[in-house]
């Protein structure tokens, strides 16, 4: 399977390692440091101490690369209406555009059903861009649940195995090309799972995220350094809480087992990609993760004062920092 991953970072290169240790042709869509590793040496990937490398075609100009199978976006949603226009060359009639990012997705509405049904997110999705260079059609949802890193270019590190990756179309039919794609992952030995359902999913994922992210990019610590303080920890309660109310709000169907998170939270030694993001001085993900659940909250009518609160504080460090300029749409 013609496979191309655009933005071959922690995530994308990790997939994309992987994908191409299990026999697929598959190309990497990066730039500078990474992409000048990548093609002097190979893409590094490290699982549990045990390294593999595969070199993977790599280029700085999607057009070099011609149709795809299939599209695996993996940038941060702050890159994604800069990358529109390199997507189309990629594009053929039947080649799906996967895109595993944190938080809501800018497609979150497309397909959606019910009165919402359409509705634009201009702050992920700058006059269209993204729609109009994709297509309604080719849109496939993906989370992806492992975490990984980039000690160094071209070297991936995988530090938390997860529940490996979730693809699923916004309507919910799985087609022959989504099949397709979930088949070449089992043969590369990633495990995969196509969902009906997947907003209720990313909804669960946004919920883990939300319990503990904030926390650690306010204090700069692994997930589980935020745990150490029972001021912290009724804080990550509280964030559930909230975040549980807008998703029944919401009408979706998502079991939060607060217990288990916590448990899970205090034993996490992993920084939140957005953390990794404020140490590294790169654009964080903060109106994905945690701008537009607020405003839909507000839609809503669901008071989150606490998630309110941190990324009030969230937003205020960033822009001193320069790392955080909210996209107009």
């Amino acid at each position: 399977m013609r496979i191309c991953v655009y933005g071959a970072g922690a995530i994308g290169g990790y997939l994309a390692g992987s994908l191409a240790r299990g026999g697929h042709e598959v190309s990497v869509v990066v730039r500078g440091a990474h992409l000048a590793a990548i093609r002097d040496h190979g893409l590094v990937v490290d699982v549990a101490g045990d390294g593999f490398t595969t070199h993977p075609r790599a280029t700085d100009d999607p057009a070099t690369l011609g149709v795809q199978d299939a599209v695996l976006v993996t940038a941060k949603a702050p890159s994604l209406p800069a990358i529109a226009a390199g997507l189309p060359p990629l594009l053929g009639p039947r080649t799906r555009v996967a895109f595993l990012t944190n938080g809501i997705p800018w497609w979150y509405f497309q397909r959606h059903g019910g009165k919402l049904d359409g509705r634009r997110i201009p702050l992920l999705d700058p006059e269209d861009r993204l729609l109009n260079a994709v297509g309604e059609s080719r849109i496939l949802g993906g989370i992806f649940w492992p975490a990984s890193s980039v000690p160094e270019p071209g070297h991936i590190r995988l530090t938390h195995p997860g529940r490996g990756t979730v693809f699923g179309a916004p309507d919910g039919v799985e087609t022959p090309e989504i099949a397709a794609l979930a088949e070449a992952f089992r043969t590369a030995q990633l495990p995969v799972t196509v969902s009906a359902t997947i907003r209720d999913l990313i909804w669960e994922k946004l919920a883990f995220n939300l319990s503990a992210g904030p926390m650690c990019v306010l204090t700069r610590t692994p997930v589980r350094a935020t745990q150490e303080e029972p001021a912290c920890v009724a804080a990550s309660r509280a964030l559930l809480a909230e975040a549980a109310a807008l998703i029944q709000a919401l009408g979706r169907k998502v079991e939060l087992d607060v217990e288990r998170i916590v448990a899970t939270n205090q034993q996490l030694g992993h920084r939140p990609s957005i953390l990794q993001d404020l140490l590294a001085r790169r654009p964080m993900e903060i109106d994905a993760l945690y701008t537009v659940p607020l405003e839909m909250a507000r839609d809503a009518g669901v008071p989150m004062p606490t998630l309110a609160l941190l990324v009030g504080l969230i937003k205020a460090a960033a822009r001193g920092e320069g790392l955080y300029a909210p996209t107009r749409g």
